[in-house]
């Protein structure tokens, strides 16, 4: 039988006060030692995510909920997505590598290095409409050996990526961070969303038409420390992945509810048929819990 626990939501300002759902979240799964890196896959109804120092990726599937392994070794893996093919795009911290995961089985990789320097430790990664991809690149992986694998940054930088999807080209789009993490774009793409861990905020960037970006106040701060990764409703709400559990962010920035969890929270993304089944990633375990919002865009975003 599932595990299950109540659903506490705090509702700290009225526009949050319509949310909910289950009476109960269940915890799918328990036994990994860091959870990250959630990602729906619609086309065959299940969910995967890394257990980043045991090196292995997990899968639950949505109609039995039987969890096994997906892959192992995984290159220490960390955030993953679905490209607009719905081929898994992975951040690879041990190999130090973003990678795409083709139908087929096969493994291409896509960024691993920028002006020649190798990469830190990507750690998570999203998909523009147009085919770019996008990544943050900490130095998480390589601070130890518990993640990754020792080494020192041949960059000297934690930056923020682009893609391009035609050249190919890795271009560093935004490079004044301690530790960038979690990011998302708005429903309409026109922002681009960056948490920084170290300095504990959420910030704001303008995406223009060439992939550039402009911008960069910070939007939000958050006092639950780990600020990590973070997802967008279909109504622009921010969901983000914190030590007490999920915040719930208005466009404004303004925090307006929560969703408490018994563990420190890493990640999340919205999955289901619907896009109304949010599973989160906390420390040991994987939980989730179906909500009357949707995730904004494909079911990975």
């Amino acid at each position: 039988m599932t595990e299950t626990i109540p659903a506490e939501f705090d509702v700290l300002d009225e526009r949050f006060a319509a949310v909910g759902g289950d009476e109960r979240v269940e915890r799918i799964h328990r036994g990994c030692r860091w959870a990250e890196g959630p990602v729906y896959v619609p086309a065959g109804r299940y969910l995967l995510w890394s257990d980043i120092p045991n090196d292995r990726m997990l899968r639950w599937d949505e109609l039995t909920g039987a969890v096994g392994p997906f892959r192992a070794p995984a290159g220490h893996t960390n955030g993953h997505t679905l490209d607009t093919l719905g081929r898994l795009v992975s951040c690879e911290q041990g190999n130090r590598r973003v990678t795409r995961t083709e139908h087929d089985g096969s493994i291409t990789v896509i960024a691993d290095r920028w002006e020649g320097r190798r990469l830190n430790s990507p750690n998570d990664v999203v998909v523009r409409s147009d085919g770019s991809i996008w990544f943050t690149d900490p130095s998480y992986g390589i601070t130890s050996d518990y993640e990754g694998h020792r080494a020192d940054s041949e960059i000297g930088a934690d930056n923020v990526y682009r893609v391009d999807p035609i050249t190919g080209e890795v271009r560093v789009v935004a490079g004044d961070f301690a530790r960038p993490n979690g990011l998302a774009f708005s429903p309409d793409e026109r922002l681009l969303y960056v948490a920084d861990t170290r300095r504990g905020h959420l910030r704001s960037f303008d995406v223009r038409d060439d992939g550039t970006l402009s911008g960069g106040a910070v939007l939000a701060e958050c006092a639950a420390g780990g600020l990590d990764g973070i997802r967008l409703d279909d109504t622009g709400r921010i969901w983000a992945a914190t030590h007490e559990g999920v915040h719930c962010l208005a466009p404004d920035g303004t925090l307006i509810g929560r969703l408490r969890l018994p563990e420190k929270t890493s990640n999340l993304v919205f999955g289901g048929l619907k896009r109304n089944w949010l599973f989160v990633t906390a420390s040991t375990s994987v939980y989730s819990i179906m909500l009357n919002v949707r995730g904004s865009g494909p079911a990975h975003a």
